[in-house]
């Protein structure tokens, strides 16, 4: 594992080690043991796309590691200015030890890795947000003990998350339903993975996905960048909202996550929400140290 690019790429073994070493940092953490494992080390994060969790989790992180977090506006770089993203890559490879990227187009994220020799993380695409997953992966293995005979369910737009959260699942062996409109699917590629398993199903009735499932998850109807399609979306994602009849439909100690932030009252209603909060932002911490067991990974 030389970077973290898109789930496609990470083995079930890899995806089960990551998650093992955030659960050793995770409990160090709470209990005060230090683990400078990057000291002297310094990661570049570079945001094209605004966040709160991404820039916050992963700078804590670092700063927990004992290395150095660099911030990176594209309003800084020459890189939003119309430099190449391979002089970017090749230039920053020999500043620093590692580059984190929140970004649109899955393409920057891979030239970066083509072009450079240090390791680089997908903080987010638009076709992939695999730390996002990972962290909802160790989530879901905390409060499950185990991935073993689980069913996962997404329901909502066929985003980033929607193809990281059924490859991931797939791959740790669990049972993947999704429901979405016909007209917002999930990428090809993903559904070519998706369709090699008998356990995967794809529908657009979130009733018939949700039966019998362990989890649940969504996500916001209008991703950033978007904005200018919301009323659409709001149109063809009626219905697709995680509540009560979700809810009674899914088995009674089915957990409830959201990769936030949260729009209550369309993808998920405020009661629902607020009754599985103690899920939801567990899994928004487990960001911090998923991200610290991938930092560690490529960069000790």
């Amino acid at each position: 594992m030389k970077h973290l690019l898109k789930m496609l790429d990470l083995s079930q073994e890899e995806i089960i080690d990551i998650l093992n070493l955030a659960d050793q940092l995770k409990y160090e953490l709470k209990h005060g043991i230090p683990h400078p494992h990057l000291k002297g080390k310094t990661l570049g994060m570079i945001f094209q796309k605004a966040s709160t969790r991404t820039r916050v989790s992963f700078e804590t992180g670092m700063y927990q590691l004992g290395g150095y977090p660099l911030f990176l506006s594209s309003s800084d770089l020459q890189i939003g200015r119309g430099e190449p993203v391979q002089d970017t890559a090749r230039v920053l490879s020999r500043y620093i030890d590692g580059i984190m990227i929140r970004t649109f187009e899955q393409k920057e994220v891979e030239d970066l890795a083509e072009y450079g020799n240090i390791p680089i993380i997908n903080g987010l695409t638009d076709f992939s947000h695999p730390c996002q997953v990972l962290a909802d992966l160790m989530t879901i293995r905390e409060f499950k003990g185990s991935f073993d005979g689980l069913k996962m369910c997404y329901i909502g737009d066929g985003n980033n998350m929607a193809n990281s959260l059924i490859v991931g699942g797939l791959k740790v062996g669990m049972a993947v339903s999704v429901a979405t409109p016909d007209n917002y699917r999930p990428d090809k590629e993903v559904m070519d993975f998706a369709q090699k398993f008998d356990c995967f199903s794809i529908c657009n009735d979130p009733m018939e996905a949700a039966k019998n499932a362990d989890i649940l998850i969504t996500d916001v109807w209008a991703s950033m960048g978007q904005e200018d399609e919301a009323q659409e979306r709001r149109k063809a994602f009626a219905g697709y909202q995680i509540n009560d009849d979700i809810m009674a439909v899914a088995n009674k100690d089915a957990l409830v996550m959201h990769c936030l932030p949260a729009h209550r009252e369309e993808e998920i209603t405020s009661k629902v929400f607020e009754e599985h909060a103690k899920e939801i932002f567990e899994e928004a911490e487990n960001r911090l140290h998923a991200q610290k067991a991938v930092m560690v990974k490529l960069m000790a």
